[in-house]
C-alpha cells in the first residue's frame, strides 16, 4: 500500500502542477490565425497609405530646408563639358534653391553647399545632409577629395544621404561641394524603357537639399523588420524559421506605438527572438559566431559598364562616385570587402581623381578593396583576336602589379556575351587560376547544368570556374539571394559553396548600408537556425576559390565543361554596328604590323641608327583598342554617343599606326612611298616592293595607280584596267616573311577570264575554279580540276535579307524565328570590269528598299595560298548605302557538302558547331561567332567563307552564311545607317578542312602587303636580308606576333640586352614538333619560354646550324599558345647541330 500511495502521491503532485499551468476551463476563441492575411499585413508597417501612423512617421527627428541653414550656390558647366574640381572652383557661382530644374541631359552642375547646423543637434547619433537631384551626383570636400556618390530618385538604388562628421555638427558649420550630372543610373532613355535611345533634352529637379536628423533606433527597427519580412517571403512556409519570422514581425507591429518612443526599443527586443539576444551589440563580430564553414560568401561589388547607355566620360564619374562610397562604407563596416575589375577604370581614377585614388590604394594595401579580373576592361570575349585577349590580361595584370604590387588570381567576366574556349589557356598563361562568370544564366533555350566546375579550353587547359547560383552580379543581399545560393546550385554534390556578389552597379554605387546591416541579421539568424544557410563576410574572391580548390581535391571532384561557354542569347551582337567590328579587326591587324615592323626597325636600323622602338606610343594605341573591346561597345549594344567616341579612338589608332609604320620604314628602307601617299602620283621611277608582315610564303595581286607621272610604272604591272588608270601587279614572297617583289606571271599561274555568256549570264573562271551568275544568283560554283559542282542541285547562292524583330533586346538579339521570313536578293546590272589574265572582275548592283548595294566580284590567277593543291578564291568587295530598319543582310551558299558540324575560327584555333537540330543545344547555335573563316567540309572537299571585318556566321544543314548588316533601332536609333565598305571571300578547297589552307588563307585575306615605291634599290640592305624568323617541320604552327619585350629599356637606341618576344600557336588542333629558325643576323644569346606576362618558364636549347642561323625545337599540343623571348647579345658562338633527328633503338 505504501508503495502504491507513494506512486499515487507523485502522480497527483504532477497533475496539480500541470493544472496550475494549463487551465481546466476555456471559454476563449483560441489563437488560430489566417496566415496569408497576417503575411499581407506586414506590407502596411512602412510607407503607403498609413505612413502618417506607421513606422515611417518616426524615421526622422528633424528636417529643415530653409535658406538660413542651407546655402546653395551653383555653376553650370557649358555644353557637355566635364571640368575638373579645380576648374569648377574658379568659376562664378550663382544662388540656387531646392525645386530648381537642371539640364539638359549629360550636362554637369557644380554646387557649393554651406550648412549651419543647430547647436542642439549635437545630442543626436547622426546628422545628415540629404541631396536628391533626381540624377547622379558626387560629394567632395572643400579641397576636392571625393567623399561619396549620390543616386537620386526613388529606385531601390536610392542613396541621397551624406553623413556629416560629428566634429562639424559640434562646430555648427559644414561646407561641401557637389557635382550633379544630368543622367540616371541607366542614362536617359527617352520613353522610360531602359534600352531606348537617350532623350537629349531631359531636365532633372533638385527634389531635396535638407538637413536631417534620422531616428537611428527607428531605422534599425525598420531594417530588423525588413529582414524578418524577407525571411517570411523567401523561406518555405513549412519551416519553423519562416513561421517564427512572421509571428515576430506581427508582434512588432502590435507593439509599435507612434506616440511611445520606448515601443521601438521593445519592438527591437522582440526581433531578438529570431536574431538572438544581444546580436546587434556584437557588430561585425557576429561573423565570428556560429558555423565555422559558410555556404554563402558575400563580396561587395559595383559592376560598372565602361560604356553602355552612357559614354566613356560619364563612366569616369560613375567610378569615382561608386568607389568613394565604398571606401566610406569600409570605415563604418569593418567586415566589408569590395571587389572591382577593369584596370582602365583604376587608371581613370588615378588620372582624374588623384586624392581618391590614394584612398583606394590604401584600402587595397589593407586588404579591403580587391582588384580582380586581371584585364584592361571586362571585354567581349567572342570577337577580339587571340593577341588582343592576351593584351587585355597583359595590360591589366601589369597595371595592377605596377600600382598595387599585386596580380589578380581570379579572372572576372560576369557580363560578357559568351566566352571563347581559348580563354582558359590565356587565363592560366596570365598567372591566374580561377574564373568567375554568370551571364549564361540568361540563356533563353537551355539551362546551363553546372555552378562550380572545371572549364576546359580548346587546348585542354583548365580553369576553376564558378557561376554564382544567385544568377546575378548585382544581388541585393536579401534572404532570397542567400537562399538561392543553395537552392539554385546545380552541383551541390561536389561543391556546396556559392559567391554572393552584391551591390548596385552602373552608378548605383555598389552595396548600400542596408545590405550590410541585412547580412549581419541574416548571419545572426543562421547561428540559431538551419533553415537559412550561413553567410560569411570579410574575405576575398580568391579565398572563396581557394576553399573550393581545397574541398574538391583541386577540382578532381568537380564536373568538367569542355570548349566554349556559348551564350544562348545576344547573338545579334556579332553583327550590330558593322563599322565598330571593322575598326576592331583593322586596328588589331595594324598594331600587329606596327610591332613587326618596329621590332625589325629597332634591330636593323639600316637607315636610321638612332631609331628607338616606340613602346609608349604602341601601348597608347593598344589601350584605345582594348577599351573599345568592352562588352557593350564592340558588340554594338551601346547608345550612339558611345560610337562617336569609339570611332574617334579608331581614327586616332589608324593615324598613329600609319605614322609608326612610316617611321619604321624610314629606318629599314631608303626613301620610299606607300601607294596611298599623295606624292606617289608624281613619281616617275622606282621599284615596287612589298613587306609581308605575316610569316607565310605568299603571292598577291595589288592595284597600282597609273595616273600622272606614275604612268611610267606601267612596265611593272601585268594587267591594266580598261581606262588605263589602274594596273595590277603580281607580287611574289615565296620565301615567307619579309620582302615581296614584283614579277611577271609564273608558269603555275592560272589565267582568269570573265565572260558574258548571254543575257544576265556571266562566268568567272580559271583552270581551277569557276563561278556562274545567272538570273542575278550564283547558280554554279565549280571545281574545274576535279569536275565537281559545289552548289546543291536546284539551289542558288547570293545575298539574302531576313526580317529581324527580336523579342526585346533589339541591338543584342537575333531570334531563331528570323530564319522563317526572308527574301533572296538578285544581282542586277552585272557587267564585266576586268577580263584577266591576272584578275577578272564582275560588277553587280542590288537595289532593295531604301538601300543600294554595289558588289565587285573578282577571281585572280593565283591561289589562296602557296600550299600545294590550293584553289583560287572569289573575292566580294561591297559598297553599301544602308537604310533598312529591322532587317538582316546575309550572304549564303547552299553547298553540295554534308557534315554534322561546320568549323569556325576562334582565337588561336577553331571550334566546330552543329549544322543539325538534334537537340535544343544544337538548335541554339543558329547564329554563331567566327573570326576570319567559316568552313563546311566533308572527306575530300570543302568550302570556306572568309571575312575581313565580319564576325557573324551560320550553317544550318548545308547552307553556309556570313552575316553582313543589321538595322536595330535601340539603344542606338541610327545603328548602321549609311555607307559601309566590307569584303568577304568564297574559297573552295580540295581536302577536308584539316587538310586545307583555310586558316592560312584567312590570315592572308586580312593582311595585305605593305607596298612601297622604292627609288633606290642598290642601297637597300633589307632587300638582301633573309626573313628573321621561320618555322620548319610543322605546317600547323603559326607565328602570330613579333614585338619587343615588356621590360626592355626604351630610353635609348643602344640599350643593353634587348629582347624580342614571339607568340606562336598550333592552328589545326594537333600535336607538332617545330624547328624554329632565327636568321644569323639576329644575334641570339638566350631563348626562353615565358607566360603572357613574360615570366620565364623554361630555357630553350639553342644551336647554330650550318647556314649560321640559330635553331631551337618547340613542341606543341593542339591549339597550344607559346611565348618565346629571345635575349639578344653580340654575335657569339653557339654549339652547332647537324640534325634534330635522334635514333632510338626499338624496345625489346
Amino acid at each position: 500500500m505504501a508503495h502504491h500511495h507513494g506512486h499515487a502521491h507523485g502522480h497527483t503532485h504532477g497533475s496539480m502542477a500541470d493544472s496550475d499551468n494549463y487551465p481546466k476551463l476555456n471559454y476563449g476563441a483560441g489563437a488560430k490565425w489566417i496566415k496569408h492575411l497576417t503575411k499581407d499585413r506586414l506590407g502596411t508597417f512602412n510607407g503607403g497609405h498609413f505612413s502618417d501612423v506607421n513606422l515611417s512617421s518616426v524615421l526622422y527627428e528633424h528636417r529643415i530646408d530653409n535658406q538660413e541653414n542651407i546655402k546653395l550656390e551653383v555653376w553650370s558647366a557649358p555644353g557637355l563639358s566635364k571640368p575638373s574640381f579645380d576648374e569648377a572652383m574658379k568659376q562664378k557661382f550663382r544662388p540656387a534653391k531646392k525645386g530648381e530644374s537642371f539640364g539638359p541631359s549629360w550636362t554637369n552642375h557644380w554646387f557649393k553647399v554651406t550648412l549651419k547646423i543647430p547647436s542642439y543637434w549635437e545630442q543626436y547619433e547622426r546628422v545628415q545632409f540629404e541631396f536628391d537631384p533626381d540624377c547622379e551626383a558626387m560629394v567632395f570636400t572643400k579641397d576636392g577629395t571625393p567623399l561619396q556618390g549620390i543616386t537620386g530618385g526613388w529606385g531601390g538604388d536610392r542613396r541621397v544621404e551624406h553623413i556629416i562628421p560629428h566634429s562639424a555638427v559640434k562646430a555648427g558649420k559644414y561646407e561641401l561641394v557637389i557635382e550633379s550630372s544630368c543622367n540616371g543610373m541607366f542614362g536617359v532613355p527617352w520613353n522610360g524603357d531602359t534600352i531606348a535611345p537617350p532623350d537629349m533634352n531631359r531636365y532633372f529637379q533638385l527634389a531635396t537639399a535638407d538637413l536631417v536628423v534620422p531616428n537611428m533606433d527607428a531605422w534599425r527597427l525598420l531594417w530588423d523588420f525588413q529582414t524578418l519580412r524577407e525571411l517570411t517571403d523567401s523561406l518555405p512556409g513549412n519551416t519553423s524559421l519562416q513561421n517564427k519570422a512572421l509571428t515576430t514581425a506581427n508582434a512588432i507591429m502590435n507593439e509599435f506605438d507612434k506616440g511611445d518612443p520606448e515601443s521601438i526599443t521593445r519592438a527591437r527586443k522582440l526581433a531578438e527572438e529570431v536574431f538572438g539576444e544581444g546580436w546587434d551589440e556584437k557588430g561585425d563580430k557576429i561573423y565570428e559566431e556560429g558555423p565555422q564553414k559558410a555556404q554563402i560568401w558575400g563580396i561587395g561589388h559595383c559592376h560598372i559598364d565602361t560604356a553602355w547607355l552612357w559614354p566613356y566620360r560619364v563612366t569616369q564619374q560613375k567610378v569615382a562616385r561608386s568607389w568613394s562610397t565604398q571606401v566610406d562604407l569600409m570605415d563604418r563596416y569593418p567586415e566589408h570587402r569590395f571587389t572591382c575589375s577593369q584596370a582602365q577604370q583604376y587608371k581613370w581614377l588615378e588620372q582624374l581623381y588623384p586624392p581618391l585614388f590614394q584612398r583606394v590604394k590604401e584600402k587595397i594595401l589593407e586588404g579591403k578593396f580587391h582588384p580582380v579580373g586581371g584585364s584592361w576592361v571586362e571585354n567581349d570575349s567572342n570577337m577580339p583576336s587571340g593577341e588582343a585577349l592576351a593584351r587585355q590580361f597583359i595590360f591589366g595584370q601589369r597595371y595592377f602589379e605596377s600600382r598595387f604590387g599585386v596580380r589578380c588570381k581570379t579572372a572576372w567576366l560576369p557580363d560578357s556575351f559568351g566566352l571563347t574556349g581559348a580563354l582558359p589557356q590565356l587565363i592560366r598563361l596570365a598567372d591566374m587560376d580561377y574564373f568567375f562568370t554568370q551571364k549564361l544564366s540568361w540563356n533563353n533555350i537551355n539551362v546551363f547544368p553546372h555552378s562550380t566546375f572545371n572549364w576546359v579550353g580548346i587546348d585542354g587547359t583548365q580553369v576553376l570556374c564558378h557561376m554564382t547560383p544567385v544568377d546575378t552580379y548585382t544581388a541585393q543581399a536579401t534572404v532570397g539571394d542567400i537562399n538561392k545560393g543553395v537552392t539554385n546550385h546545380k552541383n551541390l554534390e561536389s561543391s556546396d559553396v556559392s559567391l554572393l556578389v552584391f551591390g548596385n552597379g552602373d552608378g548605383g554605387g555598389g552595396p548600400l548600408e542596408k545590405m550590410l546591416t541585412n547580412l549581419r541579421r541574416i548571419r545572426a539568424t543562421g547561428i540559431h537556425s538551419r533553415d537559412i544557410p550561413p553567410v560569411n563576410m570579410g574575405h576575398s574572391v580568391d579565398e572563396f576559390f581557394d576553399v573550393i580548390a581545397e574541398d574538391t581535391a583541386a577540382g578532381v571532384k568537380l564536373p568538367n565543361w569542355s570548349g566554349e561557354l556559348y551564350l544562348e542569347f545576344h547573338r545579334g551582337t556579332y553583327t550590330s554596328h558593322g563599322s565598330i567590328k571593322k575598326g576592331n579587326r583593322k586596328s588589331e591587324i595594324l598594331l600587329r604590323d606596327v610591332e613587326v615592323l618596329a621590332t625589325f626597325a629597332s634591330l636593323y636600323k639600316y637607315h636610321k641608327s638612332d631609331y628607338i622602338y616606340p613602346n609608349d606610343r604602341i601601348n597608347d594605341c593598344w589601350e584605345k583598342v582594348l577599351l573599345n573591346q568592352f562588352h557593350d561597345v564592340l558588340p554594338g549594344s551601346a547608345i550612339g554617343m558611345v560610337y562617336d567616341d569609339a570611332e574617334k579612338l579608331y581614327a586616332e589608332v589608324r593615324k598613329e599606326g600609319e605614322a609608326l609604320i612610316e617611321e619604321a620604314f624610314k629606318a629599314i628602307f631608303p626613301p620610299s612611298l606607300s601607294l596611298s601617299d599623295p606624292g606617289f602620283k608624281s613619281k616617275k621611277s622606282g621599284v615596287l616592293v612589298g613587306f609581308n608582315t605575316t610569316f607565310f610564303p605568299r603571292r598577291d595581286i595589288i592595284e597600282v595607280p597609273l595616273v600622272g607621272a606614275a604612268a611610267r610604272l606601267r612596265s611593272q604591272v601585268v594587267q591594266a584596267s580598261r581606262d588605263g588608270t589602274v594596273g595590277y601587279a603580281l607580287m611574289d614572297c615565296a620565301a615567307g616573311g619579309g620582302i615581296a617583289y614584283g614579277t611577271g606571271m609564273y608558269a603555275d599561274c592560272k589565267p582568269v577570264s570573265a565572260v558574258c555568256m548571254g543575257p544576265d549570264h556571266f562566268v568567272l573562271k580559271n583552270a581551277l575554279v569557276q563561278m556562274t551568275i545567272h538570273g542575278g544568283r550564283i547558280t554554279s560554283l565549280y571545281d574545274v580540276a576535279l569536275e565537281r559542282e559545289l552548289i546543291s542541285k536546284g539551289e542558288t547562292g547570293g545575298l539574302v535579307i531576313f526580317d529581324d524583330r527580336p523579342n526585346y533586346w533589339d541591338a543584342w538579339d537575333v531570334e531563331i524565328h528570323h530564319l522563317e521570313k526572308f527574301k533572296k536578293l538578285h544581282f542586277e546590272n552585272v557587267t564585266v570590269v576586268a577580263e584577266g589574265p591576272l584578275r577578272a572582275s564582275l560588277k553587280a548592283e542590288v537595289k532593295y528598299g531604301q538601300s543600294s548595294i554595289s558588289v565587285l566580284i573578282s577571281l585572280d590567277a593565283i591561289t589562296a595560298s602557296l600550299k600545294k593543291n590550293s584553289r583560287s578564291l572569289f573575292r566580294f568587295d561591297a559598297q553599301v548605302d544602308w537604310h533598312q530598319r529591322h532587317e538582316f543582310l546575309k550572304f549564303e551558299l547552299p553547298l553540295d557538302i554534308h557534315n554534322d558540324n561546320a568549323t569556325y575560327e576562334t582565337q588561336w584555333g577553331h571550334v566546330q558547331r552543329p549544322t543539325h537540330k538534334n537537340t535544343t543545344w544544337d538548335m541554339a547555335k543558329f547564329e554563331v561567332c567566327g573570326h576570319k573563316y567559316a568552313d563546311l567540309s566533308e572527306f575530300g572537299y570543302g568550302v570556306a567563307i572568309l571575312s575581313e571585318s565580319k564576325y557573324g556566321f551560320s550553317c544550318r544543314g548545308n547552307v553556309l552564311r556570313i552575316s553582313l548588316l543589321r538595322a536595330a533601332t535601340a539603344p542606338d536609333a541610327e545603328q548602321d545607317q549609311g555607307k559601309h565598305e566590307f569584303s568577304w571571300g568564297v574559297m573552295p578547297h580540295q581536302g577536308h578542312f584539316l587538310e586545307s589552307d583555310v586558316p592560312i588563307a584567312g590570315i592572308l585575306f586580312n593582311s595585305p602587303l605593305h607596298v612601297r615605291l622604292l627609288e633606290d634599290t642598290v642601297e637597300a640592305p633589307l632587300l638582301k636580308t633573309k626573313p628573321g624568323f621561320s618555322i620548319e617541320g610543322a605546317p600547323n604552327v603559326f607565328l602570330e606576333t613579333v614585338k619587343r619585350g615588356l621590360d626592355d629599356d626604351f630610353s635609348t637606341h643602344d640599350a643593353a640586352s634587348p629582347t624580342v618576344v614571339l607568340r606562336l600557336y598550333e592552328a589545326y588542333g594537333g600535336h607538332a614538333k617545330a624547328k624554329f629558325k632565327i636568321a644569323s643576323h639576329i644575334p641570339v644569346a638566350k631563348a626562353v619560354i615565358t607566360n603572357l606576362l613574360e615570366d620565364e618558364v623554361e630555357e630553350l636549347s639553342l644551336y647554330q646550324a650550318e647556314d649560321a642561323s640559330f635553331e631551337t625545337q618547340l613542341k606543341f599540343r593542339g591549339f597550344e599558345v607559346k611565348t618565346v623571348k629571345l635575349t639578344l647579345g653580340k654575335p657569339g658562338s653557339l654549339p652547332k647541330r647537324d640534325s634534330w633527328v635522334t635514333i632510338e633503338k626499338p624496345r625489346v
